[in-house]
């Protein structure tokens, strides 16, 4: 699953979404959805109770239970804003507990000099605590919008390798965390 983590209209985070999005269907590797919380509309945590229950009061919370519970990985389209994550992507992850355990996660970040590789490092922390799996292999496109044009991402031949080299970890990684989500 792609997630895109920003929903602000404007947002550079969409056609950098649907550019990963077609990378990793054309890799081939996995059958690739692509989750916009634009479109999801989660509101801003509305769940009368703690999400390690599961006792989801919301049809949206099921709805995104579902689909996150469905996926093996996960590549996130993190945007960084004031040297952090986005909101929108924070509430994605926060509505939901044990569906991201023992799930690899990959980061696609963008922002200004950085990259947003600050915003990358806050949600290795959230994610790690979530028992999500961050591997190594990431990429950060710092100086973003010269890689825009028409409102489309236009990648480099460096991004489509690192685009590569990180779904191939990821299905690698997916393969092996497998195994433990099927234990008791």
């Amino acid at each position: 699953m792609v997630v895109i983590g920003s929903t602000r209209p404007g947002r550079v985070g969409l056609p950098i979404g649907n550019w990963f999005n077609e990378h990793a269907r054309t890799d081939g590797r996995f059958e690739v959805v692509l989750a916009d919380p634009a479109e999801i509309n989660l509101p801003l945590m509305d769940e009368p109770n703690h999400p390690r229950l599961r006792q989801y009061a919301h049809q949206h919370t099921r709805d995104w239970s579902t689909r996150v519970e469905e996926a093996d990985a996960f590549v996130f389209i993190c945007a960084e804003y004031n040297h952090g994550m986005t909101a929108p992507l924070k509430n994605a992850i926060d509505y939901l507990s044990q569906e991201w355990s023992y799930k690899p996660v990959g980061f696609v970040s963008y922002g200004g000099v950085s990259g947003g590789i600050r915003a990358v490092q806050m949600l290795k922390q959230i994610v790690s605590i979530l028992r999500m799996v961050p591997i190594a292999d990431s990429l950060p496109i710092p100086f973003v919008q010269q890689f825009l044009n028409d409102g489309h991402f236009q990648p480099t031949d460096i991004h489509e390798t690192a685009a590569t080299s990180m779904l191939e970890e990821l299905e690698r990684v997916a393969r092996a965390l497998r195994t433990l989500r099927q234990l008791p």
